[in-house]
């Protein structure tokens, strides 16, 4: 359900800015995107679960206000971090 530390490690590699980068919007929503998607593969079988799905909603907003200050800061990065997420279609 949570996300490996080599799989952080690898997706901080992939989307950072700089070499020791892990506070940019980019890394940052690459790490919320992994976490939501094991979330939501999580809720597949477990159906009842509800305090987790509270957890689920708090990281879907959380990454949406990271997406809007991106796309408000720099629309390039925005664009170009959506299409190799795939978060939009």
């Amino acid at each position: 359900m949570s996300i490996t530390t080599k799989r952080k490690a690898e997706l901080i590699k992939t989307h950072a800015r700089a070499e020791k980068d892990t506070g940019s919007p980019e890394v940052q929503v690459a790490v919320l995107s992994e976490r939501i998607a094991n979330l939501t593969q999580h809720f597949k079988t477990h159906k009842q679960d509800i305090h987790s799905r509270r957890g689920l909603m708090k990281l879907v907003a959380n990454r949406r206000s990271l997406l809007d200050y991106l796309k408000k800061s720099d629309a390039t990065r925005y664009q170009k971090l959506i299409e190799t997420l795939g978060l939009r279609k």
